[in-house]
């Protein structure tokens, strides 16, 4: 069997992690697997890359531009909605044609648009579509938030200005998307089972099957190592408690930065001793930003995208945070948890799916900074650390390894082509 898997990066973004994690898993469990890219950045031969050129730059510009003027010309929210308008028609390239199915990721910012999709549909190949977002369960949007109108129909969308009107951008793209939808077998799949309930209720994908399958992680690469070794490697104390945050820009708001400052300030207070045994390592660009407001010594570790070095900084501390206000199934917690670090988050999205309260990490109430800082004390100075340890282990092998991962994943393919068969 061969899959080619879309994905607008290679390597840069949540989703394009994970896709290229899933390629490895495929590769390494009997599957011929390729990625086929936007935006090439190593010299793996199983990714191919467009080229570079003026093109591709315009395609990202116009998209931007069309929601630049929806917006009334503000670049509010302006990475916040994809329209897929425009994109790369990829069904003549040779990896296309060779391919028995087509697996799509996250391919928004001018890589493929709704109809490069259709053409894809068209030529008859089975389609299978990981959800990193709900976007494509929705019109524009890749955070709903609190909004529902997609059970129904995407308009009046909260993010344009005035509301939209009644046939908005939104109606505009949720429309189109719903001509394709209809009219083709696609078999979606989505990274948590709260993604997958989430997107489920979208009459967008009414009559199409929607599987939930974890991202999936090389157990050889994450896994627990020398914690001395590991600190003097990143520059991170071995003789203090070390909490970790990870974000790809520390300063993000919907990664919950001030909920983790707040819940510092609580244990300070509750806890002083924690002052000189304790410490914060934020790993993520603009963490020297971050550093005056958080009470314990800061370890600012800018952005980092050197594997070895994210390894060693997850075995190097005792606990990792991530406070998000919304999330899917978030790579840093599995992450985390193959390196034997317990995780502390809030009960939002896919996190509590991935942290089995009081057992791998802590599951604190929602936007809660009292129960936070609870969820920290409890893991650094309550908690059976070798239980834990071995309880995070355990799920990772069960859960997120890559041949359990891949095997699922290999099953919805055989399905989909099942499926095109009794369709011929």
């Amino acid at each position: 069997m061969r899959v080619l898997i879309l994905n607008t990066s290679e390597k840069t973004g949540g989703a394009a992690v994970a896709a290229n994690r899933l390629m490895d898993a495929l590769n390494n469990n009997g599957v011929k697997a390729k990625m086929l890219v936007r935006d090439k950045e190593t010299d793996n031969i199983s990714v191919v890359g467009l080229s570079q050129s003026l093109i591709q730059q315009w395609r990202f510009l116009w998209e931007r531009l069309v929601i630049f003027f929806h917006l009334h010309c503000t670049r509010k929210h302006l990475f916040e909605i994809d329209i897929a308008n425009i994109g790369t028609d990829i069904t003549k390239m040779r990896e296309f044609k060779e391919a028995d199915v087509i697996h799509i990721h996250w391919i928004n910012q001018g890589f493929i648009s709704l109809n490069v999709i259709r053409k894809i549909l068209d030529s008859g190949k089975p389609v299978v579509w990981t959800m990193h977002d709900i976007w494509p369960a929705t019109g524009i949007c890749h955070l709903a938030m609190d909004c529902r109108k997609y059970a129904s129909r995407c308009s009046n969308c909260r993010i344009l200005p005035g509301g939209g009107g009644d046939k908005d951008l939104s109606y505009k793209v949720w429309r189109k998307k719903k001509g394709i939808y209809d009219m083709y077998d696609i078999s979606f799949v989505a990274c948590s089972k709260w993604l997958a309930s989430e997107a489920s209720r979208s009459a967008l994908l009414a009559g199409h099957p929607v599987t939930a399958i974890p991202n999936t992680l090389d157990t050889r690469t994450y896994c627990p190592g020398d914690r001395t070794m590991a600190a003097n490697a990143v520059q991170l104390p071995s003789d203090k408690k070390v909490i970790l945050f990870v974000s790809q820009r520390a300063t993000n708001p919907n990664k919950g930065m001030d909920f983790l400052v707040e819940a510092c300030h609580i244990l300070i207070e509750k806890h002083p001793d924690m002052k000189d045994n304790t410490v914060v390592a934020v790993l993520g660009g603009h963490s020297e930003d971050v550093v005056e407001k958080i009470p314990f010594k800061v370890f600012p570790l800018g952005y980092v995208n050197d594997t070895r070095r994210i390894v060693d900084v997850y075995r190097s501390v005792d606990v990792f945070v991530l406070p998000s206000l919304s999330e899917n199934l978030p790579n840093t917690i599995m992450e985390a948890m193959a390196c034997g670090v317990p995780s502390v988050g809030f009960r939002v999205g896919g996190i509590p799916e991935m942290i089995d309260h009081v057992r791998t990490g802590y599951v604190a109430k929602y936007r809660d900074a009292d129960d936070l800082a609870e969820g920290i004390y409890w893991t650094l100075n309550v908690a059976d650390r070798e239980s834990v340890r071995m309880n995070c282990l355990t799920k990772v092998a069960a859960c997120y390894s890559q041949h359990s991962v891949a095997l699922r994943y290999i099953e919805v393919y055989n399905q989909a082509l099942a499926l095109k068969h009794y369709r011929i």
